[in-house]
């Protein structure tokens, strides 16, 4: 695998996986008597978590003389 590549392939995931949970409640939304707030809340968190991790160990492998491309 290419230097980099997972790193650009999660953040690639992440937002695809965001897109696919908010079409996936603009469809459901209407069929449910309440709007799972938590839920929602839960998975940003979740998801903004992962980023901000990646982006971490890839600050902290800049730092130290690594690649900037793993």
């Amino acid at each position: 695998m290419k230097k980099g590549a997972y790193s650009k392939f999660i953040v690639v995931l992440v937002i695809f996986l965001n897109v696919a949970f908010t079409v996936s409640i603009i469809f459901i939304l209407p069929k449910l008597a309440f709007e799972p707030s938590t839920l929602i809340a839960s998975w940003f968190t979740f998801t903004t978590t992962e980023l901000l991790t990646l982006a971490y160990i890839k600050k902290q492998k800049i730092k130290k003389g690594g690649s900037e491309g793993e």
